[in-house]
């Protein structure tokens, strides 16, 4: 019978496609499509989130040894002190902090630096290179042993205004030279490193306010 006898294989293999079948094929490469464009522009709009809340700088120089060296590779929050509005900001740099910003005198260097004097601060450097705020000296283990100031001096910290500092004194230009940080150059919170693989991890704060707010 015909039903008991067996079509060649390539018979079968060379049935011609009816329209149904084209029309499910390309149904299914235009769902194949829809999802590749549907993720491109997913990923578009996460990179856009990303570099909208962070930005990535690579260390250069040595103003920030012991603690950031050259090639070092940071993540730096925009969301720390982002300003939202005339009226309202996500938050303030503190003391401790270690910021990056566009430098004042070429706003197309970027510098990194730590926040020591914030404003309404009397920031004063003896000639011992210790640092006093308001009169009461803090304490720097993040700077190596050794350091010094290049002079003694005493700053009023303004409205708006920062005072900052290399955590390698003996070669950092800052706030010393060039005196106050004005709020609108600050880029955000240097946050994250990343690269090299030894150097992974948070960035450790050091915030000495609680000591400067003691009896």
């Amino acid at each position: 019978m015909i039903t008991d006898e067996l079509l060649p294989d390539d018979e079968v293999i060379e049935q011609p496609s009816t329209g149904e079948d084209l029309e499910v094929s390309d149904h299914n490469t235009g769902a194949i499509l829809y999802e590749i464009f549907e993720t491109i522009i997913l990923a578009i709009l996460i990179w856009l989130a990303v570099n909208f809340v962070s930005r990535r700088y690579v260390v250069e120089g040595p103003s920030m040894e012991p603690n950031l060296h050259t090639g070092q590779f940071l993540i730096v929050s925009r969301l720390s002190y982002m300003e939202i509005g005339d009226r309202f900001q996500l938050g303030e740099p503190q003391h401790g902090d270690i910021i990056v910003f566009d430098y004042p005198g070429n706003p197309t260097d970027d510098y990194v630096k730590r926040v020591i004097g914030v404003p309404g601060d009397t920031v004063s450097i003896d000639d011992r290179g210790i640092v006093y705020i308001n009169g009461t000296p803090i304490d720097e283990p993040y700077i190596s042993p050794g350091q010094y100031s290049r002079r003694s001096n005493t700053w009023q910290v303004p409205e708006d205004n920062y005072f900052v500092l290399g955590d390698n004194r003996n070669h950092s230009s800052d706030s010393r030279d060039w005196g106050m940080l004005e709020r609108r150059y600050i880029v955000g919170k240097a946050w994250f490193s990343y690269w090299p693989i030894d150097s992974l991890g948070f960035l450790p704060h050091y915030d000495f306010s609680s000591a400067l707010n003691s009896p």
